[in-house]
């Protein structure tokens, strides 16, 4: 495997079987993403987003195909081992936030490195780095109930961003928020990716889309490169 390519799908397909009938959400599906870029990909409704973007962020596997993240083929993984990959590499970022209500802003970033089984200190040390970086250190004993929802998109970034993933992986994260706070989000993507993360962004919003170096368009579970970023306005 080429060594810059942190995501790899090679003739990846997902089939669920709803009663006598058969569905094919991904189609011998082919795509990439180099170590520090950012892709978007782009779809309308029932285009098999949201199927490619579980399987991406190993909240599912494929039915047929390899799939390497980071270097390693993860497709027959168990559930245990794609639990542990979750929390070690991805940084998930949500439409919705996902952000728990009685917990405050610090804990709310803090609760994967929990999970991860890091020392109080050093807990202490990647939540308060992370929400500096996202400028919320002033609102850490807030709740999700008292920031606004540009703020709680931030304080899910800096979830993500205080795991120190591999890979951001973002699923509509503007979607809840108005213009001007959407844009502010889609320049702090592009800070990220600056400093060298890779982002991949799912969304089915055009003009979202072409703020990626790159995009790749999905159609009917069939997913293609756009070669030209003018290109994706045509599947929305």
């Amino acid at each position: 495997m080429d060594e810059k390519k942190m995501i790899l799908l090679s003739d990846v397909s997902k089939i669920y079987r709803i009663g006598d009938s058969v569905v094919k959400a991904l189609d011998h599906a082919n795509m990439h993403v180099n170590r520090g870029e950012f892709v978007s990909v782009i779809g309308p409704s029932g285009s098999g987003k949201s199927t490619l973007m579980n399987i991406i962020g190993c909240l599912d596997t494929a039915s047929s195909g390899k799939y390497y993240l980071d270097g390693q083929e993860i497709a027959n993984y168990s559930r245990n081992q794609l639990s542990r990959i979750r929390n070690k590499k991805i940084g998930f970022i949500f439409q919705d936030f996902n952000l728990l209500p009685k917990l405050t802003a610090y804990e709310n970033v803090e609760l994967p490195l929990i999970y991860q089984g890091l020392s109080v200190q050093k807990r202490k040390e990647q939540t308060q780095e992370a929400l500096n970086e996202l400028g919320l250190w002033d609102r850490r004993d807030h709740k999700p109930s008292e920031l606004s929802g540009g703020q709680q998109q931030r304080v899910a970034i800096a979830r993500a961003l205080a795991t120190r993933p591999s890979l951001f992986l973002a699923d509509e994260p503007t979607g809840n928020l108005d213009q001007k706070t959407g844009g502010r989000l889609l320049e702090l993507f592009h800070k990220l990716n600056e400093e060298g993360n890779t982002i991949l962004l799912i969304t089915h919003d055009a003009k979202v889309a072409k703020e990626a170096g790159r995009s790749i368009k999905i159609l009917d579970g069939h997913v293609t490169d756009a070669k030209d970023i003018n290109e994706i306005e045509e599947v929305v």
